[in-house]
């Protein structure tokens, strides 16, 4: 039974340690959508909102309607981009106090256990 929960508890650990090794991964992607998505959106609505803009809706109509549906679709997708980027920087910065804490706390727990059955003088 204490070989079991001593596997459960590796488990567990190799579990967490795989998490906070894609934790980069997860910022590298939060912080491209910060700079990405904002980037995108004022591109889209210099487009739409330039002088030029409006002459190419009244002379090339299909195309002016495409280019604009596709506009809206960059900004749409771009705002839901920008949201998604700031929670997921929001619950990475809360997952990394959560994992200090339970390392800390880990630490003390081995060197009481440690202490108390006299397993450091070996």
């Amino acid at each position: 039974m204490a070989d079991n929960h001593n596997n459960i508890l590796s488990s567990m650990d190799l579990f967490i340690e795989k998490i906070q090794q894609l934790r980069g991964l997860m910022l590298g992607v939060s912080f491209s959508a910060v700079i990405l998505a904002p980037l995108a959106i004022g591109i889209s609505l210099y487009m739409m909102t330039h002088p030029k803009f409006l002459h190419l809706i009244e002379n090339e109509g299909e195309f002016a309607i495409l280019l604009t549906v596709l506009l809206t679709a960059v900004l749409v997708t771009s705002g839901i981009w920008l949201v998604a980027g700031i929670q997921q920087f929001r619950s990475l910065s809360n997952w990394n106090q959560r994992y200090t804490n339970y390392m800390k706390k880990r630490d003390d727990l081995d060197k009481d256990i440690s202490s108390k059955f006299h397993l450091d003088e070996e």
